[in-house]
């Protein structure tokens, strides 16, 4: 019954997140695909020096907004995870105590990266780099953040980050620890490990604006894919190619165009 109860909390979580982000982007006059209406055009326009409050460009809401992205796009990748912790828990004396445990720490240190890139996000606000809704303003940073996060998924980092993502359990087995602080402590590593592995698909966010519904579910969709033990190593690479050549194509279409 515990076991069914959390499993359900869990999920029910992730649905309420992914409910205020879409709240969120109707607010915005945004439709799926991130693209403003006449009001969100305006918003976009708008000047983050202006003398009146805007949320977007306020650390406290960018934060929360980050966090609760955190929450619909990161959780639902800890299920891999979450399962392995239940397996070991009859021959390595887990408890539901430590399974929070682990929930928990993991979370707590995807909130620290909402801080960290909702701190990013006004920097690159107020230097001009972005929008008020989050776009690239030049095809040039659109372009380049795209290769850049394509090539890192050839790297050694991301090799060892992934490695650790996509096999939990041997994770467990090298840092066990019992109860609610030891999962805790796990979380934290396994937490750590997985902003290493998955950093640049929350940055691509500025690409087509961090509020576009639809890079979230398909960053989620292969985010959850990599993870998995069967297909995930299989698929990091072809993603890096194609990140690459869609970042290129970015850069070169305005000059193919005469844009």
């Amino acid at each position: 019954m515990l076991r069914s109860t959390l499993w359900l909390g869990f999920f029910a979580a992730i649905l309420a997140a992914w409910s205020v982000m879409y709240g969120m982007s109707m607010d915005m006059d945004l439709d799926l695909l991130g693209r403003p209406g006449a009001a969100g055009a305006r918003m976009a326009a708008m000047d983050p020096r202006m003398p009146m409050y805007m949320p977007m460009a306020t650390f406290g809401p960018l934060f929360a907004m980050w966090a609760i992205m955190m929450a619909a796009m990161m959780l639902p990748t800890l299920v891999p995870t979450l399962r392995a912790y239940e397996d070991l828990m009859t021959s390595a004396n887990g408890t539901r105590a430590g399974w929070l445990g682990v929930l928990l720490g993991y979370f707590l240190v995807w909130v620290g990266f909402a801080a960290v890139i909702a701190g990013a996000q006004l920097t690159l606000l107020f230097g001009g780099v972005i929008d008020m809704l989050g776009i690239a303003r030049s095809p040039w940073v659109a372009g380049g953040l795209l290769v850049a996060v394509g090539l890192f998924q050839f790297t050694r980092i991301k090799e060892v980050c992934h490695g650790v993502c996509h096999a939990p359990g041997m994770y467990f087995l090298g840092h066990w620890r019992i109860g609610f602080a030891g999962g805790l402590r796990m979380g934290l590593g396994l937490g750590a490990f997985c902003v290493g592995c998955c950093w640049g698909f929350m940055s691509l966010g500025f690409v087509g604006g961090v509020m576009n519904l639809a890079w979230m579910g398909l960053a989620t969709l292969f985010m959850v894919i990599e993870k998995l033990p069967q297909i995930g190593q299989y698929v990091t690479r072809p993603m890096g190619f194609a990140l690459c050549a869609a970042g290129i194509a970015v850069m070169g279409w305005p000059i193919l165009t005469g844009g």
